[in-house]
């Protein structure tokens, strides 16, 4: 269902829409906070599971 969702065309259209709406400057600043905060999720994520195991391992 979802195999054939996005085609090349509909990324082409997403990125020309971007672009349209926030203008060409502002999009790198945007990725890079997008790609900040994913980077501290996914730390934050690791910790959380770190947190827990050490947690099991000393019940």
């Amino acid at each position: 269902m979802l195999r054939n969702a996005f085609e090349p065309w509909h990324l082409i259209l997403i990125i020309a829409v971007l672009v349209l709406l926030f203008g060409s400057k502002k999009l790198p600043d945007m990725a890079r906070g997008v790609g900040r905060s994913l980077r501290i999720l996914k730390s934050e994520a690791k910790a959380l599971k770190d947190d827990r195991q050490d947690s099991a391992d000393t019940h």
